[in-house]
C-alpha cells in the first residue's frame, strides 16, 4: 500500500494525528496481523491483513512497510549490570557484531524521508555460540491500540475515499469512540518534536519481554535505544524543503566523522504494569537500567546490503529473554512471514529491487 500524505483542514483538527496513524505506523503494518488460531479464518488472518494493507497497489519487489531504508553495521557491548537480569550471551560475551537497519514508515520507497513521522531502527546480534537476538524498534514510544483487531479497523477506518483523497472525519471518530486507548498515541502524534537525524532518535521496542537470569529469576522488562547524540527537533519548514534522501544523506555525514552510539536501556515491571498491552506506557518512576552500547560504525545500499534478506522478527530471542504474551508481539510473526514471502517470491521473479522486509 503506498503511504498518502494528507492535508486536513483545521476544522478536522481533533482527528488529524489519528486519521494519519497509518502512515505514522506503516512500519507496523505487517505486525499487527491475527493469526488463524486466535479469529476464525474467514474474518481474518495474516495475508487477508496484508492484503488490506496493500489495498491492491504493493511495490512489487518491495517490502509492505518501511520500504525505504539503509543498511547499519555495528556491535553491541554489555554493560555489568546487564548480566545480572538475563544469562542471554549478548550480555556476557564482551562485544557482539550487529547487523541492521535504519527506516522510515511507509511503503513508497522513493518516500521523502524527512516527511516521515516514524524512524525505525532493526537490529540483529549474532553471538558467539550461534545465537540471535531480532530487534524492531521504532520512534513511538507505546503501539496506537492493544490488538491486532483494532489496527485492522483502524486500516480501513483511515483509508481514502476516493471521492476526496482523504479519510472520512465520521469514520476516524466512530473509531476512535471503539478504541479509546489510542488517546495516549495521538497525544504523541499531535505533540511530540520529530527528530531531525536518525542519529538523535531514540527507538523503543513497546513490548514486554521477559529476562531470565542465570540464577533464574525471571522479570519483565521493555527496552530502548536512546541516543547518545543530543536530540535536536526538524522544524516544520525544513521537513518540507528536505531533499528526499535527507535523513540518509545526514547519516552518512555523520558517520564520516566517526561511530555513532545508543545507550540500550531496560525498564524493569512492577506488579500490576500492562505487559500485554503494548499501548499503554509504564509509570515514568520505573527503575531503568543502562544494559550496554549499540556502536553504529557504517551505512550501506540496503539493495545489495547484509540487511537486505533479514526478516527482523522480534520474536527471534537468545535463551535468556522470552516473549510476553501480548497478542500484537506474537501476531507480528506471522504477518512478518507472509510479507517476507512475498517479496522475495517477486524477488526470484525479477520484480522491483530487494530490500529485506518489515522493519
Amino acid at each position: 500500500m503506498t503511504s498518502p500524505r494528507f492535508r486536513f483542514p483545521l476544522r478536522w483538527r481533533p482527528v488529524l494525528p489519528f486519521a494519519g496513524i497509518a502512515v505514522v505506523v506503516g512500519g507496523l503494518a505487517a505486525a499487527f496481523a491475527w493469526t488463524a488460531g486466535w479469529l476464525t479464518p474467514a474474518r481474518l488472518t495474516a495475508p487477508r491483513l496484508v492484503d488490506t494493507i496493500e489495498n491492491g497497489k504493493p511495490f512489487t519487489g518491495f517490502r509492505r512497510a518501511h520500504a525505504r531504508g539503509v543498511c547499519v553495521a555495528g556491535y553491541f557491548e554489555p554493560s555489568a549490570e546487564a548480566a545480572s537480569l538475563s544469562q542471554a550471551r549478548v550480555f556476557s560475551q564482551p562485544r557482539t557484531p550487529a547487523i541492521g537497519r535504519l527506516s522510515i514508515g511507509g511503503a513508497d520507497p522513493l518516500g521523502a524521508e524527512a516527511q516521515a513521522r516514524v524512524r525505525s531502527l532493526a537490529l540483529q546480534f549474532d553471538t558467539d555460540d550461534g545465537q540471535q537476538w531480532r530487534l524492531a524498534m521504532n520512534s513511538f514510544p507505546f503501539f496506537a491500540v492493544s490488538t491486532p483487531q483494532a489496527f485492522a479497523e483502524q486500516i480501513l477506518a483511515s483509508r481514502p475515499d476516493p471521492a476526496t483523497g482523504k479519510p472520512d472525519p465520521a469514520k476516524m471518530q466512530a473509531f476512535l469512540a471503539r478504541h479509546p486507548e489510542a488517546a495516549n498515541f495521538m497525544a504523541w502524534a499531535s505533540s511530540a518534536p520529530w527528530s531531525s537525524s536518525f542519529a538523535n532518535t531514540a527507538y523503543n521496542g513497546v513490548h514486554a519481554f521477559e529476562f531470565t537470569s542465570a540464577s533464574g529469576e525471571r522479570r519483565y522488562v521493555r527496552w530502548s535505544f536512546v541516543p547518545q547524540a543530543p536530540f535536536e527537533p526538524l522544524p516544520p519548514e525544513r521537513r518540507q524543503a528536505a531533499e528526499a534522501s535527507y535523513l540518509t544523506d545526514e547519516l552518512a555525514a555523520r558517520l564520516a566523522k566517526g561511530p555513532l552510539r545508543w545507550t540500550l536501556e531496560l525498564t524493569l515491571a512492577e506488579p500490576g504494569d500492562p505487559i500485554e498491552n503494548p499501548s499503554q506506557p509504564w509509570p515514568g518512576t520505573r527503575q531503568r537500567v543502562a544494559a550496554g552500547t549499540f556502536v553504529m560504525e557504517r551505512a550501506y545500499d540496503q539493495a545489495t546490503g547484509d540487511c537486505r534478506d533479514i526478516n527482523f522478527d522480534p520474536t527471534v530471542l537468545p535463551v535468556g529473554i522470552a516473549p510476553s504474551r501480548d497478542p500484537v508481539l506474537a501476531a507480528r510473526a506471522a504477518a512478518y512471514s507472509v510479507s517476507f514471502n512475498r517479496r522475495q517470491r517477486e524477488v526470484a521473479g525479477g520484480a522491483g529491487q530487494a530490500t529485506g522486509d518489515a522493519q
